[in-house]
């Protein structure tokens, strides 16, 4: 005897053709529905990283409405440093700022990631002391704060010893993290000297503390514009508009100093006046280029720099890590 399975599943022929072709219908509809969003470009979407006046020129060119007058449609996203480069990699963003130092690591890793146009093309850290600490010669067995290998703090705290006529054998090297971090052991006693850069060497100036030298006069490959490689043709109709309206921003910082403290108190959050202030005169001494040239003597110090610790870096030369394609077009004015 044949048993009977009572089910709520059991369809007749009618209704199972209904569901397959409501279901057809469905498919279809939500294909059209992919295809038409996949023939809208996504907004160019750009990382800064947090906070620093180093991100200025990109701040201005949002502000000034840059962006728009170039047919852009931007999305400008803050981002730590420790999640920028994965998210441009995995073509989360598809623009980011940042300096040589991380990028030229990446790339000797194998990844394509690629200067397209340089912004800030020096160093912009300074040692800073105890009050008691007058000279090299007093700093010589001293313990000097720093970050991790490699690192960019790493580097500037390396060039300010060389700039006194120190090596890092001359003192004890201490890696603590960054110049916040570098800044609190100096104020707690627990260093005698740690390189700062803006907005934290001015809380060290109020705290009594100075700088026995600055790197602001040595040549180095800070923020610029990082892509890709293998993006490039994919992004080019976007790129020279881009930085032309970067271009816009940094002639606005040098014409419009009430403009653009506004803009660097926004993106800062900074509500102290002289503060705001004395990161403006800072920048505008170290220098936005308004050329966007990568600085190749700046790429061949890092990689002076990393060689000790990269040997990959050793057979590496300055030109491989930057496309300055757009920024000749731009330049001569196609």
């Amino acid at each position: 005897m044949k048993s009977k399975i009572n089910s709520p599943w059991r369809f007749t022929a009618a209704p199972l053709r209904r569901i397959v072709s409501t279901f057809f219908v469905l498919m279809l509809a939500i294909a059209v529905a992919n295809e038409t969003h996949g023939a809208a470009p996504r907004p160019l979407r750009i990382a800064y990283l947090l906070t620093s006046g180093t991100m200025a020129s990109l701040w201005m060119a949002k502000e000034t409405g840059g962006f728009a007058k170039e047919g852009l449609d931007v999305e400008v996203i803050s981002m730590s440093s420790v999640l920028a480069l994965p998210a441009l990699i995995a073509n989360e963003v598809d623009v980011i700022q940042i300096s040589a130092v991380p990028l030229i690591n990446a790339s000797l890793r194998g990844f394509d990631v690629v200067f397209v146009a340089g912004l800030l093309n020096t160093m912009i850290w300074d040692l800073y002391a105890r009050p008691d600490i007058k000279s090299a010669e007093q700093l010589k067995g001293k313990i000097v704060g720093t970050e991790r290998p490699g690192s960019p703090v790493a580097y500037g705290t390396l060039v300010a010893l060389r700039k006194l006529g120190l090596t890092p054998k001359d003192v004890q090297l201490r890696p603590l993290g960054g110049t916040v971090q570098t800044a609190a052991a100096l104020q707690a006693g627990q260093i005698s000297a740690g390189a700062a850069a803006p907005p934290v060497s001015f809380q060290l100036d109020r705290a009594g503390f100075h700088s026995m030298t600055t790197t602001l006069d040595q040549p180095y490959q800070n923020v610029g514009v990082v892509v890709r490689r293998g993006r490039m043709d994919e992004l080019a109709g976007r790129l020279v508009p881009l930085l032309r309206s970067v271009r816009a921003g940094i002639d606005r910082y040098y014409s419009d100093k009430a403009f653009t403290m506004k803009v660097i108190a926004k993106y800062t959050r900074e509500t102290d006046p002289d503060l705001i202030e004395r990161t403006y005169e800072f920048y505008r001494k170290a220098g936005f280029r308004r050329e966007l040239m990568i600085s190749e003597p700046g790429v061949q110090g890092i990689l002076d720099f990393l060689s000790e610790t990269i040997p990959e870096a050793k057979k590496a030369v300055p030109a491989q890590f930057f496309d300055d394609r757009f920024v000749r077009q731009l330049n001569s004015g196609r």
